[in-house]
């Protein structure tokens, strides 16, 4: 393995500073509630609405402007979102197994009751995000869906997003970004019901809010720095490879940008077509940033070490440039989702594609996956037992718990061996 470019990609870590402050802000807004909201949007966004939820009439209102091939597009991508996820819903089947004479056990698939989604804006107002969150949740059966979104300064709020938000499902919309969104819907402060699941990306504080939060209500996931990393051999073409990964590197000054390639040629090729491509990019100001930080070409042995380079790596998007698709397809296991051969890209599932872009990162492909259906259900299980089946476990329950010295615990398997077993 030769590594021929490295600019260290960044994993995201704990930063105590940022802690610090989003820890008082929690403790402000969960004591102060509203008027700490107020407070921190005007500090942070100059946004103090009467009230931080849209009415019905104002969403109308909103989405009366947007133009009809947005709203084409939109249902579009939404459509091919919701089709995949109605389709992992039907995986997930109930169980019910007679695993012993008259024991049955099994187990339910059953909704969240509530979820906050929040569509971030930043840089860019990453409106497709709206169906990324509010789409699997609605499929999976919850019942308050909470979607919030930051202000865009010098507009209130970007149409797109709340025209987004509305089609996807949203129960309720509101215009209230950071951390405050984020308190408001783990703490509800009387204007919301405290979800269940909070879901969705932001800054570094938004994750910093979410990971504190955790316990009080579950999450989605970690989100740092956006990844690609693109496994490439002789039959990829250079120039799109480069195109691929420059694309992803505009989101971020700390976006992880890797190649992992079979020949000093063909990784000599992609570099420079990355800097020519780099100098015509709209967005170079980021991207060039990102890549001078963050970009890393290695070069592979053979196949198999590419593999294991790209599952250490463990990206957020693997693509696969490669004539034998499926020796690699076999084989990789640490990804969050795996783009397969040059006709697709990481934009198609970021934006209409139908797999979720909600995706681990930092490495944390290793051990989850991304946001699904399955996400914003909780698998439970039952048992059900007749009398001579409650005997017979009940004696080797006792016993378990003598040796255990759980004696209350015994008694309780004790007096249904000996209640069942005098009728029987």
């Amino acid at each position: 393995m030769r590594i021929y470019k490295n600019g260290g990609h960044r994993l995201f870590e704990n930063d105590a500073e940022t802690a610090q402050v989003v820890s008082g802000m929690l403790l402000d807004l969960e004591k102060n509630g509203l008027d700490a909201v107020r407070k921190y949007s005007k500090k942070f966004d100059n946004w103090e609405p009467e009230t931080f939820e849209l009415t019905n009439a104002e969403i109308e209102k909103v989405l009366s402007s947007v133009d009809m091939q947005l709203n084409e597009d939109t249902e579009f991508c939404q459509m091919n979102v919701r089709r995949f996820a109605e389709a992992q819903f039907k995986t997930l089947l109930p169980l019910e197994i007679e695993t012993g004479k008259g024991i049955i056990l099994g187990h339910r698939h059953i909704p969240v009751k509530s979820v906050g989604c929040y569509i971030p804006g930043g840089r860019y107002p990453m409106f497709g995000s709206a169906q990324m969150s509010i789409i699997p949740a609605k499929v999976a059966g919850v019942k308050n869906i909470y979607a919030f979104t930051p202000p865009v300064a010098g507009i209130g709020y970007y149409p797109a997003t709340v025209n987004a938000m509305n089609k996807a499902g949203a129960d309720r919309i509101f215009i209230l970004g950071g951390v405050p969104a984020f308190a408001m819907m783990a703490f509800g402060m009387g204007v919301v019901e405290p979800v269940d699941i909070l879901c969705g990306a932001g800054n570094k504080y938004v994750a910093e809010a979410k990971r504190q939060l955790f316990g009080r209500c579950g999450i989605d996931l970690l989100a740092g720095p956006t990844e690609i990393l693109v496994i490439a051999d002789e039959s990829a073409d250079p120039a799109l490879v480069a195109c691929d990964l420059i694309g992803q590197a505009e989101h971020d000054p700390n976006s992880g940008i890797a190649l992992v390639c079979l020949s000093e040629r063909f990784a000599a090729a992609c570099l420079n077509e990355v800097e020519n491509q780099l100098e015509s990019l709209p967005t170079k100001n980021v991207a060039r940033i990102s890549w001078k930080n963050n970009g890393i070409i290695t070069i592979a042995e053979d196949k198999d070490e590419a593999i294991t380079i790209s599952d250490d790596y463990a990206p957020e998007h693997l693509e696969l440039h490669v004539m034998d698709k499926d020796y690699f397809f076999e084989r990789l296991t640490n990804y969050g989702s795996l783009f397969i051969g040059e006709e697709t890209t990481v934009a198609y599932g970021d934006k209409c594609i139908g797999t979720n872009h909600i995706l681990p990162t930092s490495r944390a492909a290793r051990y989850t996956g991304g946001v699904w259906v399955g996400k914003f259900l909780k698998t439970v299980t039952y048992q059900r037992m007749t009398p001579e089946a409650s005997v017979q476990i009940g004696k080797v329950t006792q016993r378990q718990c003598d040796v255990e010295r759980m004696l209350a615990h015994g008694i309780t398997a004790k007096v249904r061996v000996d209640r069942y077993g005098k009728k029987s």
